[in-house]
């Protein structure tokens, strides 16, 4: 493992690699405001073993990355592209197998069409396509309104989710218990919770980031242009769209709805997972990327 902090114009990202850098690259791209650990280390562990050598690393203002960046200047959808494009710089890498998860479903989403040469496949799940409007699914989901696209909306479960974060909490033992209480909600009914699970990975976080304060910028980000979704079939980047079964912000039919727009775009479905990367469902979710990333690159 080898932590590396990499200088992007005004700001600077914190990364680590794990693994033997000859190996296949593999950049895994976390969700909002969410930093490296977000990625457990016995999946990371997984695909290292599966011959990657794997990058993970903190968006702007998570973690040990800048901190204060949206605050002094916004940012948007395609800084944060190009950030996972400087992190690549940084290791000194052409081309790498890209994973991204809920805001990194996005960032894949832009990579593959912004900078294909930069992505030998790529991987996205807990998304949805750039066509989807998020937001106003939320709006409509909390108004009780029918889905605008015919995608179904986040589910109940998400939007308590939505205003627990909203909590405020006074002590650090609060804020750890409010964030293991996030993702019991996030991780779905498929996979029996364990707390004490996700209560070790909150403690490694914490630790990471100096702060059980959790970062809430990335929620003020704006979409990319849903028209963006027209563009998605010139992708020429081998796409896997993996669908978690009991994901309640992007419920099935979401990855098949991505696939449809790609070009040879496969889907893969992984049941009982919800929004979150419990012990329960590393080894399948190891198993269809690392299959992917043997496919299309023999």
């Amino acid at each position: 493992m080898t932590a590396r902090t990499i200088s992007h114009g005004e700001t600077t990202l914190w990364s680590e690699g794990l693994g033997n850098p000859a190996d296949s690259p593999m950049l895994l791209i976390a969700g909002g405001n969410l930093t490296a650990v977000s990625w457990p280390d016995e999946f990371v562990e997984r695909l290292v073993a599966a011959g990657h050598f794997v990058i993970r690393y903190d968006h702007r203002d998570t973690g040990r990355s800048a901190q204060g960046v949206f605050a002094r200047r916004p940012y948007g959808f395609d800084e944060l592209a190009a950030d996972a494009l400087a992190v690549l710089d940084g290791w000194q890498i052409e081309a790498a197998h890209v994973v991204g998860m809920s805001l990194g479903h996005t960032i894949g989403q832009l990579l593959a069409l912004d900078a294909p040469e930069r992505l030998l496949t790529l991987t996205v799940m807990l998304g949805g396509a750039l066509d989807v409007d998020f937001d106003a699914a939320i709006e409509a989901a909390v108004a009780g309104a029918p889905s605008a696209d015919g995608l179904p909306l986040p589910t109940a479960r998400f939007l308590e989710m939505v205003a627990l974060v909203q909590q405020p909490a006074e002590t650090d033992e609060a804020r750890l218990e409010l964030r293991v209480e996030k993702w019991r909600l996030l991780n779905g009914e498929g996979v029996p919770f364990d707390a004490d699970e996700f209560r070790r990975r909150e403690l490694q976080a914490a630790a990471h980031a100096g702060t059980f304060e959790e970062p809430i910028v990335h929620h003020m980000i704006p979409q990319p242009p849903v028209a963006r979704g027209a563009e998605l079939a010139r992708v020429t980047t081998p796409v896997l769209a993996i669908q978690a079964m009991r994901d309640p912000a992007a419920p099935s039919p979401h990855a098949q709805h991505l696939a449809d727009l790609i070009p040879g775009a496969r889907v893969v479905e992984v049941e009982n997972m919800g929004h979150a990367l419990p012990l329960a469902v590393h080894e399948p979710l190891a198993e269809a990327i690392c299959a992917h990333t043997r496919i299309a690159t023999t």
